[in-house]
């Protein structure tokens, strides 16, 4: 009898839920999430974590709400609320069931989804019967275009415009979805659900780089290659920032790194913040510069299309299709991708600062990390830049875009001699300078790099050797525009292509 009750006992400590023996929470969870089981008591989809959570997201009009665990507290689990996404923490089992969260805005629109329902009870017979014949008319026309005798096969409605693009994303490919038009219209990605279709699709293949902010990875969705950025904990409102910027202004060009879809997803039972985007197999231009001596066009063509690309960035579109005016605030190396064509596309948009002349609004973004010390401008440095003045964040592009030159350019063969690769000021600071080096070289010895003296004798680096100098000048008014570097490049670039047609 001793016997059967101390088996009795263990069978009962073998069926305990794995979070309790493990001293883990157990939390609601949202049904299609990795790590997501439906309860034995077959009410609630749960996880396990240290913590519960919810989230809401709002994102091309809609409001995503999420529930779940999480295996990291990240600092967002403090309850902070912002414009477009807030998230509030829990620690208790299953204290996520009936926690809620609202979004600056939402209760507006809550009262206004009410009225939307009121007038849909009014008038529910009316609508079904006008949206009844309003498809059956679209139906017949498209039957008849197709020179259908009446018949609505499978293959008609494979065809309609109508269905949702996320339910045929697993048959398209990346280039189909980004040309078919369905974006939003105010965005550079896809709509919100092809997003997290696409980003539930990946499969991770390889690590291609590491840093502070996370690791980047070549990922595979359906045969294509993408680059999927996954942001560390401590930079998690750089993910918010460029989600924000790429979800609501339109950055398609050929000089920006594209953008494909944006996802807070469960991987390992860990929560990971997604950046993915077009894959570009000579890495940065950091890395691409340590193993590749350039020729004086490619030279050239690398320092256009960066100059192309901050163009594009610094200038405000007006129109439907327009954009608001954006500064980098990090500009380097290390951001900026080599494409396959030997063109350059600028990346991480992290800290970026927006403005729009209509509304002189200037959207610095809450993000506390701050730009790359070796690339700061001296009125970075010594803490003089004007904050509410947007103009005053495009010239500290200038300033980092001369410093990119000056790397590109001591990578340029001239008479056969070329220098190895080296960072900005590699002989004045060290390997990880601190910011009282970098602001005791660049503020009060007043130093830049040094350009070497073979540059001078080719016409064309001696011209891109002025264009570094003017854009590291101390008062920041006076350096030069990225809009004035285009057209000087595009000069020297008519002038270098004549030769070749003479020839």
């Amino acid at each position: 009898m001793l016997q059967g009750l101390i088996m009795g006992i263990f069978l009962m400590i073998l069926n305990l839920p794995r979070s309790i023996i493990a001293g883990e929470l157990t939390c609601v969870c949202d049904e299609h999430a990795p790590d997501c089981v439906f309860s034995e008591e077959g009410k609630n989809f749960i996880c396990s974590g240290v913590v519960c959570f919810v989230s809401k997201h709002r994102a091309d009009g809609e409001i995503i709400s999420r529930k779940g665990c999480l295996q990291t507290e990240y600092e967002t689990c403090r309850g902070s609320i912002q414009k477009n996404y807030g998230m509030k923490c829990c620690s208790s089992n299953m204290c996520n069931l009936n926690l809620s969260i609202m979004l600056p805005g939402e209760e507006i629109e809550v009262g206004l989804s009410l009225t939307n329902l009121l007038l849909m009870i009014l008038v529910p017979l009316f609508a079904i019967v006008l949206l009844a014949v309003l498809v059956g008319l679209f139906l017949w026309k498209v039957c008849q275009s197709r020179q259908r005798k009446m018949q609505l096969g499978c293959d008609d409605l494979g065809d309609m415009d109508f269905i949702l693009k996320s339910s045929i994303a697993g048959d398209s490919t990346l280039e189909d979805l980004m040309e078919d038009d369905c974006t939003t219209g105010s965005g550079s990605g896809l709509p919100f659900l092809v997003q997290r279709t696409v980003a539930r699709q990946i499969t991770l293949s390889e690590c291609v780089g590491k840093g502070r902010y996370g690791e980047v990875w070549r990922g595979i969705w359906h045969g294509e290659n993408v680059a999927v950025k996954i942001f560390s904990s401590r930079d998690e409102q750089s993910w918010f920032r460029e989600t924000e910027i790429y979800n609501t202004v339109l950055l398609r060009h050929d000089n920006i790194l594209g953008f494909i879809a944006s996802d807070m997803t469960s991987r390992n039972s860990s929560t990971q913040l997604w950046l993915i985007t077009h894959y570009h197999e000579h890495g940065s231009l950091y890395d691409y510069l340590q193993y590749t001596a350039l020729d004086v066009e490619t030279c050239l063509l690398l320092a256009s299309s960066i100059i192309c690309g901050l163009v594009h960035l610094h200038v405000e579109i007006f129109g439907t299709q327009g954009k608001p005016a954006i500064a980098h605030r990090d500009l380097k190396s290390r951001n900026i991708l080599v494409k396959n064509n030997k063109q350059c596309c600028i990346a991480d948009l992290g800290l970026a600062v927006m403005h729009s002349q209509s509304t002189d609004l200037l959207d610095i973004g809450n993000n506390p990390r701050v730009g790359t010390k070796r690339y700061m401008a001296p009125e970075v440095l010594d803490e003089q830049i004007h904050m509410d003045c947007f103009e005053s964040f495009k010239r500290t592009d200038i300033w980092a875009y001369g410093l990119v030159l000056w790397e590109i350019a001591r990578r340029t063969v001239v008479n056969g001699i070329v220098e190895d690769y080296k960072p900005p000021f590699f002989d004045m600071v060290p390997v990880d300078p601190s910011f009282e080096e970098m602001k005791k070289v660049v503020c009060v010895d007043q130093r830049t790099p040094t350009i070497p003296n073979r540059l001078f004798s080719d016409p064309t680096l001696s011209a891109l050797a002025k264009i570094m100098k003017e854009c590291w000048f101390q008062s920041p008014p006076a350096r030069l525009t990225a809009l004035r570097i285009k057209k000087t490049l595009k000069k020297l670039n008519n002038s270098f292509d004549k030769p070749k047609q003479n020839a």
